[in-house]
């Protein structure tokens, strides 16, 4: 016989110490050995009882990235290129644990394997498909006014039959304030009712929702009773928001690598300094500019900017498309100042002509570098590709946010849609299973999550800092 339900007034019961204590979850599904592990996550590979369908159990730690996670699921829930939710577990006592269809490898493995010591690359008609279904994935979400903020290889899982998933929303945003708005402003072919994925957000009631004790059954849940519990939830996060932000512990069904091979130094023979100002002033409104891992944090973020649209995950798509064409990162920063420098060495540096709206930036007249006088131009590090294939990096790769094609631009982008055609998503070749480090090559591979120090000047050596009427510059050799 169950033990009577604990009063109001009763404490709450202790915190499991593992997923696997949890009945209500350990009824329903086997759960195997743990196959992805962050800061504030853990994700485990199991099985559910009633039809032996393989899941992926997300275990997470943090009560606000879990919230966002789920919401932004199920707006997307009907997207082919997201992953599917089947059920989540949520009360105030116990971690959230999502459980999501399990995905075997992801498109950082992808990349790997292609490369010429393995596999001798992609032919373009593979990379226009997976451009294709990473696009379609990134429209569903900024079509429900979804900003990932985290886009990178190792967030995109595949399915062994080929189809790419976008995963890892715990630091997705669904934006709903006006600034949204101006982005379907600017981009008025989002407004095609034809397309698909037209914007709305549609929670489904028919995913179950678990919490309370172990004899609770299944229970609709609609969009105001699941707005209200998202409220509740951020209501009793004792911890800020931008606080919470500020850490880097995403971690998506897999935990996975990626080379981080650094070309010569962007800087040999320049300098460039970072001013920082006395005081301090609120500028972390409702967003946080410490999102998103760095090498495909687009320059606003690294400047700090907390007003950002979908922009920023168009940035990333970049960075995304540029490591399909070449097989390794494009901007393998290894600080945050490192980062915008490795920009600067490509693009030139970032000015009011080139874009008005950087004088807004907050750190733009605290982070000051040296002028590049030859940049080295998206050409040249693509190299050996053909002038469409170098476009429609261009198309995302730039400074200025408004300039940025869309996911929906780009889905009718004519390289896409001229030959060779996308191969068929059965052609793909995908790798068994997500690829691990290879043993006799230590340091060789870095894992993406890796890359966040919050140092920005542990890896530049001995800095002269001086004095100024605002506070202090550091320059660096």
């Amino acid at each position: 016989m169950d033990p009577p339900s604990p009063s109001s007034s009763s404490p709450p019961p202790p915190k499991s110490w593992s997923i696997h204590t949890r009945r209500e979850i350990t009824s329903k599904y086997e759960i195997h050995e743990r196959v992805g592990s962050g800061a504030y996550s853990d994700v485990y590979r199991g099985v559910r009882r009633s039809d032996s369908l393989p899941v992926a159990l997300k275990e997470v730690h943090d009560r606000l990235s879990a919230s966002r996670e789920v919401h932004a699921l199920l707006a997307l829930q009907h997207s082919p290129n997201v992953v599917v939710m089947h059920e989540y577990f949520c009360r105030d006592d116990e971690d959230a644990v999502l459980v999501l269809e399990f995905l075997p490898t992801d498109l950082a493995s992808v990349v790997r394997e292609a490369r010429p010591e393995r596999g001798g690359g992609l032919s373009p008609g593979e990379i226009k498909r997976w451009m294709v279904q990473i696009l379609s994935g990134v429209d569903a979400c900024h079509r429900n006014s979804i900003v990932h903020r985290d886009l990178k290889p190792s967030n995109l899982l595949v399915s062994a039959d080929g189809v790419l998933k976008l995963a890892d929303f715990g630091q997705a945003r669904i934006l709903m304030d006006p600034g949204f708005d101006c982005f379907y402003e600017n981009h008025p072919q989002l407004h095609d009712h034809n397309a698909p994925n037209p914007p709305s957000f549609v929670p489904n009631p028919e995913i179950p929702r678990q919490g309370g004790s172990r004899n609770e059954e299944h229970r609709s849940l609609g969009e105001e009773e699941y707005l209200g519990e998202l409220d509740d939830i951020k209501g009793k996060d004792s911890m800020s928001e931008v606080d919470k932000e500020t850490r880097d512990g995403g971690t998506s069904c897999l935990a996975t690598c990626t080379a981080s091979d650094l070309e010569d130094d962007p800087f040999k023979g320049g300098s460039y300094s970072y001013e920082a100002e006395e005081g301090g002033d609120d500028r972390y409104g409702s967003f946080t500019s410490c999102v998103g891992t760095r090498w495909f944090r687009a320059p606003e973020l690294l400047y700090g900017s907390t007003k950002y649209g979908p922009e920023i995950d168009l940035w990333a798509l970049g960075c995304i498309f540029a490591e399909l064409f070449n097989l390794e990162p494009l901007f393998p920063g290894t600080s945050d100042i490192d980062q915008l420098g490795r920009i600067f060495s490509v693009l030139g540096n970032l000015t009011e002509e080139i874009w008005p709206g950087c004088l807004e930036l907050p750190d733009y007249r605290s982070i000051s570098f040296g002028k590049v006088e030859n940049p080295l131009g998206l050409d040249k590090c693509l190299p050996n590709r053909s002038p469409d294939e170098i476009n429609i990096v261009k198309k995302l790769i730039c400074y200025d946010p408004s300039s940025r094609a869309t996911a929906m631009e780009l889905l009718h982008d004519k390289y896409l849609n001229e030959e060779p055609l996308p191969v068929p998503v059965s052609e793909l070749r995908v790798p068994s299973s997500h690829t691990a480090q290879d043993e006799g090559s230590p340091g060789e591979w870095c894992d993406y999550r890796d890359m966040d120090s919050d140092s920005d000047f542990e890896d530049f050596g001995p800095v002269s800092v001086t004095t100024t009427n605002t506070g202090f510059s550091i320059r660096f050799p």
